[in-house]
């Protein structure tokens, strides 16, 4: 195995962090009451109960760098999720950043940050 890292992120309620990410093509690959693990491919996102998070003020994220930003994205609008500016959950879609890196963001029901990079 490589070296790698993976994002801890807060969960109001596993299952609803489950559902939202299984529609995104997330596999849950542990879970108990303390801890959740969840793939999609080369991804791991694991979360932590904190079920006082608002997502209002949540200052929680982390960065996917992804092959095919793409297909990501049209995967997380397949699923229904809101192109909007307010809300939990809502996607921004990629575009063209001035450090050159084309770049969209997913915010999930806990208001966690989830930039999506193109590799």
């Amino acid at each position: 195995m490589t070296d790698h890292a993976t994002p801890n992120l807060p969960s109001r309620d596993f299952e609803v962090t489950s559902q939202f990410y299984t529609r995104l093509g997330f596999d849950q690959d542990w879970r108990d009451k303390g801890w959740m693990i969840l793939k999609r491919g080369g991804l791991t996102l694991e979360f932590f109960p904190h079920p006082d998070v608002d997502p209002l003020t949540s200052n929680f994220g982390c960065c996917l760098r992804l092959d095919d930003l793409d297909g990501f994205y049209a995967g997380c609008v397949v699923s229904g999720l809101p192109k909007t500016c307010w809300g939990h959950p809502r996607l921004h879609a990629p575009k063209l950043e001035e450090s050159g890196l084309r770049i969209g963001a997913l915010i999930d029901p806990d208001g966690n940050l989830i930039r999506l990079i193109q590799n």
